[in-house]
């Protein structure tokens, strides 16, 4: 477990820094923006993140559900 638990944490922190930067043609598009536009471009990409990010979070909620058990007994 401790071993899924390094490979899951490297996995997600390190690249961190690599996709971070975004694409340049977002950045350029969003630095012509008004700050109507710009909000709107901010709510459609968290509209766009939340499915994949609901779905991630029910999955983690049901697998600690089912385990949450086993830990005890």
């Amino acid at each position: 477990m401790k071993k899924f638990l390094l490979v899951a944490l490297l996995i997600f922190a390190l690249p961190q820094l690599s996709r971070a930067q975004g694409c340049s043609v977002c950045t350029q598009t969003a630095q012509g923006l008004d700050s109507k536009s710009a909000k709107g471009l901010n709510g459609g990409i968290i509209y766009l993140a939340f499915l994949p990010l609901g779905i991630m979070g029910t999955l983690a909620v049901l697998w600690w559900r089912s385990n949450r058990g086993a830990i005890r007994g």
